[in-house]
């Protein structure tokens, strides 16, 4: 059984000032570039059976900059729709529309809810067990979504993906022990 390597895109002007960014398609800053780069150095000799990403550009953008082939672009790995707190940072929206929000447990209105973000990475996540049959896959996007991701692969609901940072450019490893799903490196 192979890994799941999860690629969370390089920086946005948006990631970088902390904006929710989900439909909204922006392009990697000059950093996030350099940083797809250096993400590619680190899975230099890493062979995948499959490359699913985001349909976003700064996914896509990051995977060919980083070397990898995309297999499959799938719609399920775009980020958490914010709805109408896209674009918005999460200071914003407690100072001027709820002081109590919290996206892992309340959603976003207009959006997504953690059980419908979680319920299309369940998706991914069952696309790439399959491929992983054959070695190691590679998914490509965005941070909220991984971080699901992340927590829906060891059991856990989407609003545990809340406690799991993940930064721009980085990569985390999902696997297994013992025949149980663990994740092996996070964040790194």
């Amino acid at each position: 059984m192979g890994e799941v390597v999860l690629v969370r895109h390089g920086q946005t002007e948006w990631s970088a000032a902390h904006r929710h960014t989900s439909y909204t398609d922006i392009d990697l800053t000059p950093d996030g570039e350099r940083q797809a780069r250096a993400t590619g150095q680190r899975l230099a000799g890493r062979a995948f059976v499959a490359v699913l990403s985001s349909p976003r550009k700064r996914a896509l953008r990051t995977a060919e900059l980083a070397g990898l082939t995309v297999s499959e672009v799938d719609g399920d790995l775009a980020e958490w729709h914010y709805g109408e707190y896209e674009g918005i940072t999460a200071d914003e929206i407690h100072r001027t529309r709820d002081p109590h929000w919290n996206l892992w447990t309340d959603g976003c209105p207009g959006g997504e809810s953690p059980e419908q973000v979680g319920a299309r990475l369940d998706r991914v996540l069952a696309k790439a067990r399959a491929a992983a049959e054959r070695g190691d896959v590679a998914l490509v996007g965005h941070g909220h979504a991984l971080r699901v991701a992340g927590a829906r692969w060891v059991d856990l609901p989407p609003a545990a993906g809340g406690k799991l940072r993940l930064d721009t450019a980085t990569l985390s490893t999902l696997g297994h022990e013992h025949g149980r799903p663990v994740i092996r490196r996070w964040n790194s």
